[in-house]
C-alpha cells in the first residue's frame, strides 16, 4: 500500500505573518499551490463594479523582473502544468500545479506577480477589453443567466444581486479616481495577513516550509483586514423562497447566524440529500418519474450567512407538481433531522473525506487544504447542522407514508476481495487462456492482438490506475441510446467518484467510450456493474430529458472536432431507440481497452469481468484516417452570435519523428500565439494552441472564439502567424532552444507525469498504432531533434503537407477549402 496522506496538513503562521498549510504526500508526481488573498468582488468599491475580478486579470501580465513571455502562465505551460485563478465574492485564489523539478521557478513567479504588479494603463485597457468581450459572452450564456437569476428573491441590497464581473462600462480605467480605487484595492488587501499559501508535494515539510519562506519574503507585511459585514439575505420574516420553470425547482434558503463549523454541516447535508441510493429522496422521486436528477449546494457562504439551493430537474413526462416535491422534501428532512448523529453516517461520511484525499491529486489537494475545513463531522459540526435544519424549518407532512432509509453504504470504499482466477474471453480459446500483456507480445515477437492490453509502461505508484474501453458501432445509433446508458451508470459514477475513481462514458462519432482513472482496488469491481449497467440499462434510465445547455461557440466546436476527425456527421435518428435496439447495436459492437497501473490481481478481476462485457472482442485497430493535402472545411451551427474558429494541422506521417517535431513546435509557439492574437490583437479572450491527439492522430490545434472578428479573418490571423513561425525558431538562441526541447522531453517521461495524463498518451498511442514503448519512444525522438529538423517541420505545417481542418461557425472563405457536408 502507499504512504497513507494525512487528512490534516502542517499549518503555521511564519515570521512575516504568512498563514501557510504545507502538505508533504509522498506518492504525488507533482507539486502544487494555491494562494487565497481574503478578498472578493464584494470587498471591491461599490463605485467600480468588477474592480477585484479585474486586478485578477491584471497581475498576470508581467512584472518587471518576470514580463508576460516569462511570467507564471507561460512558465507553467512551458513545464506542462496547468495554471488558473479565480476571484470569488470574499476570496480570490491563484492556483498551478507543476512537476517538482520547475515548482520553485513557478512559485517564484506566482509570488513576484502578486508582490510587483506593473497595473500600467495600457495593459489596464488591452485587459479591460478581455473583461468586455467575456462579459458579452457571459450576457449570452443561458446557464450563467439562470445561476444569476436564483440570487432574484435575496433582498436588494445583498451584494450578490449585483454585478460583479466587469466590463468596458464599469471599469474607467481613465478616471484618476478608479486608479485611486485599484491602488488601494490591492494595498488594502494583498499582504501576507490577508494571504493563505497552501503548498502540497513529494517535497519534506523543511523544503515546503523553506520554498514559502523564499518566495513570499517581498510580500508587504501589514496585519489582518477585516472585510465589512454583508446586510441580511432576506427581509427579517422570510427565510426561503423558489423559483420554477418547466423544467426545474430551485429551492432556496437563506441561512444566517450560523456557527463556524457550518460548512462541514452543509457538505454533510448535500452528501446525502444528493445521494440517489434507495430509500433515498433522489430515488423516491425518480421512482415516481417526478425528477431527472436532484443537486444540492451552497451557492455562497460567508460570516455565519449561507444561501442554500436545492435543484430539482424534473421528468419531461410529468406535469409540474411543486407543492408534492416541497412536501416530499420537508418530509425526507424530518426523517434525515432525526438521524443526524447515527455513527453509521458520520463514519460513512469520514470514509469518504479519506479516500477523497487519497484519490486527489496535487492540486486538489491544495485547494482542499486552502478551505481549511475538517474532513469529518465533528460534535461542533453536528450542534451546525441542528441549527441549519431548524432555520430551514421543514414543515411536518401528514399521512406522507414514505419508508425513508438511511444510505446504504458504498461498497467501494472497502478493500475488495481476492478475485478468483481468471476464466475465458469470449472469442478466445483454452491456448489463450487471460488477456496478454504489452511486454509478453513484445517476448513473443509480433504486434499486440488482444482486445484488451495491460500496459506496464507506467509504474504502479500511489494505488492510481486507469482503464478505457471503446466500442466500434454502427453509425446509424439512434441519437437517445448513448444518453441513456449514460444516466443507467450515474448512480455508479456518483459511487466510483466517492471511491476515488472518475468514471465516464462518451460518445465520438461512431464510438463509445468507458474510461476510469484513479484509485485502482475498487476499479475490477466497478467495471463489473458498469457492463452490466450498459447491457441491460434501468427502465427508467428511457425515459425522454432535455437537451443539455447550449455551450459557447468555441466549446461547441471541441465537443464536435473528435466526430468530424473520423469524417462522422450529425446523424440524429427520428425514431427514439429502445432496448430492442440496444441489444442489436451490442450484437455488431467490436471492442477494445487498454488498461495500466493494475496489479497483477486487479488485472485477473478485470479480466473476468471483461468476458460478460457485451459486444465482441476486436484487436484488429483501425488506423486514423490521413487528410494529406486535403483542407476540409466543416461550418457548424454555434449558439450565440460570436465568431469561433479551431483549426486542426495533422501531422503529415504516423512516425514519430513527425509528432515529435510537431510537439516541439506547439512547445515553441503556444506563448507567442497567445500574445499575438489575445494581448496584442484583441482578437478575443478565448485564444489557445496546443497539441491534440483524436484517434491517434497527432496535430497542432488553434482556436480562437471573437465577439466581433469574422471567421475568415480568424483565420489569416492565424495562417499569418503559421508562415511566421521559421522566424520565430530562428530568433531562439540555442541555449534556449535546447532548454526548451529538455523540458518537453521531461513532460513526456510517463513515470513522472500524472497517471491519467500518462495513461490518455499511451491510449493515443494505442489508437495511432504505436508500440507499448510509445512514449519513451517519443521522448527519445524529441531529443533527436535539431534545429534544421525544427525547421524543415514548419514548412511542412506551412504547406499543410499533413492537411488542414477547419471547424467554424461561419462560411468558408474560398474554394481551397472542400466542404465536409
Amino acid at each position: 500500500m502507499p504512504a497513507p496522506t494525512h487528512l490534516h496538513p502542517h499549518t503555521e503562521t511564519l515570521a512575516n505573518g504568512l498563514r501557510v498549510s504545507l502538505r508533504h504526500a509522498p506518492g504525488l508526481k507533482r507539486c502544487a499551490a494555491q494562494l487565497r488573498v481574503a478578498a472578493g468582488s464584494h470587498d471591491a468599491p461599490q463605485a467600480w463594479p468588477g474592480l477585484a475580478h479585474f486586478l485578477e486579470h491584471m497581475l498576470f501580465l508581467g512584472t518587471e523582473r518576470f514580463p508576460a513571455s516569462e511570467g507564471l502562465m507561460a512558465y507553467v505551460q512551458r513545464h506542462g502544468g496547468q495554471v488558473n485563478a479565480q476571484t470569488r465574492e470574499r476570496t480570490t485564489d491563484f492556483f498551478f500545479e507543476l512537476p517538482p523539478k520547475s515548482f520553485a521557478g513557478g512559485l517564484e513567479r506566482l509570488c513576484d506577480m502578486l508582490a510587483h504588479p506593473r497595473l500600467n494603463t495600457d495593459d489596464q485597457l488591452r485587459e479591460r477589453e478581455v473583461l468586455e468581450a467575456e462579459y458579452h459572452a457571459w450576457s449570452l450564456d443561458v446557464s450563467a443567466q439562470q445561476q444569476q437569476a436564483l440570487f432574484n428573491g435575496l433582498a436588494p441590497n445583498h451584494p450578490l444581486r449585483g454585478f460583479h464581473a466587469g466590463n468596458r462600462a464599469s471599469l474607467a480605467v481613465s478616471n484618476p479616481e478608479f486608479q485611486e480605487a485599484l491602488g488601494g484595492f490591492y494595498q488594502r488587501f494583498y499582504h501576507t495577513g490577508q494571504m493563505t499559501l497552501s503548498l502540497a508535494g513529494p517535497q519534506p515539510l523543511d523544503e515546503l516550509r523553506n520554498l514559502a519562506q523564499r518566495m513570499s519574503a517581498d510580500f508587504a507585511v501589514a496585519n489582518h483586514q477585516p472585510q465589512s459585514a454583508p446586510p441580511a439575505l432576506m427581509a427579517a420574516s422570510q427565510s426561503t423562497y423558489q423559483q420554477a420553470d418547466e423544467r426545474r425547482l430551485n429551492l432556496l434558503f437563506a441561512l444566517e447566524a450560523l456557527p463556524d463549523s457550518s460548512p462541514e454541516a452543509l457538505d454533510f447535508l448535500c452528501t446525502w440529500l444528493n445521494t440517489a441510493k434507495p430509500g433515498g429522496l433522489f430515488a423516491e422521486l425518480r421512482q415516481r418519474q417526478l425528477i431527472e436528477s436532484l443537486k444540492a449546494a451552497p451557492l455562497y457562504q460567508f460570516a455565519g450567512q449561507a444561501l442554500l439551493q436545492v435543484e430539482f430537474k424534473l421528468s419531461a413526462t410529468a406535469t409540474p407538481q411543486a407543492e408534492t416535491l416541497r412536501e416530499l422534501f420537508n418530509d425526507w428532512l424530518g426523517f434525515f433531522a432525526e438521524h443526524v448523529e447515527t455513527s453509521e453516517l458520520r463514519e460513512e461520511y469520514a470514509l469518504l473525506q479519506q479516500r477523497k484525499h487519497q484519490a486527489s491529486n496535487a492540486l486538489a489537494l491544495a485547494r482542499l487544504d486552502g478551505e481549511q475545513r475538517e474532513p469529518r463531522l465533528s460534535d461542533t459540526g453536528v450542534v451546525a447542522l441542528s441549527v441549519i435544519l431548524q432555520q430551514i424549518n421543514p414543515t411536518p407532512v401528514d399521512n406522507m407514508s414514505v419508508a425513508w432509509q438511511l444510505p446504504a453504504a458504498n461498497p467501494f470504499l472497502h478493500s475488495a476481495e481476492e478475485p478468483a482466477p481468471a476464466g475465458l474471453i469470449r472469442g478466445q480459446t483454452s491456448a489463450h487462456r487471460g488477456l496478454r500483456t504489452f511486454a509478453q507480445d513484445r517476448t513473443r515477437g509480433r504486434r499486440e492482438r488482444s482486445s484488451m492490453q495491460f500496459s506496464p509502461a507506467l509504474a504502479q505508484a500511489n494505488g492510481e490506475a486507469a482503464l478505457c474501453l471503446r466500442w466500434h458501432l454502427d453509425p446509424a445509433v439512434p441519437a437517445n441510446v448513448q444518453p441513456t446508458l449514460a444516466r443507467s451508470l450515474q448512480s455508479l459514477c456518483d459511487d466510483a467518484l466517492q471511491a476515488g475513481v472518475e468514471l465516464s462514458f462518451s460518445e465520438t462519432g461512431n464510438q463509445w467510450l468507458l474510461k476510469m482513472s484513479g484509485w485502482h482496488e475498487p476499479m475490477p469491481a466497478i467495471l463489473e456493474q458498469a457492463l452490466q449497467c450498459l447491457a441491460n440499462p434501468a427502465a427508467d434510465a428511457w425515459l425522454n430529458t432535455d437537451a443539455p445547455a447550449p455551450l459557447i461557440a468555441i466549446r461547441q466546436l471541441l465537443k464536435a472536432l473528435p466526430a468530424q476527425c473520423q469524417g462522422q456527421q450529425p446523424n440524429p435518428s427520428a425514431q427514439p431507440g429502445t432496448a430492442d435496439d440496444l441489444q442489436q447495436i451490442w450484437a455488431s459492437a467490436r471492442w477494445e481497452g487498454l488498461a495500466a497501473g493494475l496489479p497483477a490481481t486487479a488485472q485477473t478481476a478485470i479480466t473476468r469481468a471483461l468476458s460478460r462485457a457485451p459486444g465482441i472482442p476486436d484487436s484488429e485497430m483501425s488506423a486514423p484516417a490521413s487528410i494529406a493535402g486535403q483542407r476540409l472545411w466543416s461550418e457548424l451551427p454555434c449558439a450565440g452570435n460570436e465568431h469561433a474558429l479551431l483549426l486542426f494541422c495533422p501531422t503529415p506521417t504516423q512516425e514519430l519523428a513527425d509528432e515529435a517535431a510537431w510537439r516541439m513546435l506547439a512547445h515553441v509557439c503556444q506563448t507567442p500565439f497567445y500574445q499575438r492574437l489575445r494581448v496584442e490583437l484583441q482578437l478575443g479572450y478565448a485564444v489557445f494552441s496546443g497539441v491534440r491527439q483524436v484517434n491517434g492522430q497527432t496535430g497542432l490545434l488553434f482556436g480562437v472564439q471573437s465577439p466581433k472578428t469574422p471567421v475568415n479573418e480568424l483565420l489569416d490571423r492565424l495562417e499569418l502567424f503559421l508562415t511566421q513561425l521559421p522566424d520565430l525558431i530562428s530568433t531562439l538562441d540555442d541555449e534556449a532552444l535546447i532548454h526548451q526541447q529538455q523540458a518537453l522531453a521531461e513532460q513526456l517521461d510517463g513515470n513522472a507525469m500524472p497517471l491519467a495524463q500518462a495513461f490518455e498518451l499511451l491510449w493515443q498511442g494505442k489508437l495511432g498504432g504505436h508500440s507499448s514503448d510509445y512514449l519513451l519512444q517519443l521522448q527519445q525522438a524529441v531529443c533527436r531533434l535539431d534545429r534544421s529538423a525544427l525547421l524543415d517541420a514548419a514548412r511542412r505545417l506551412i504547406h499543410a503537407e499533413g492537411g488542414r481542418r477547419c471547424l467554424a461557425s461561419g462560411a468558408r472563405p474560398d474554394d481551397t477549402w472542400q466542404p465536409t457536408d
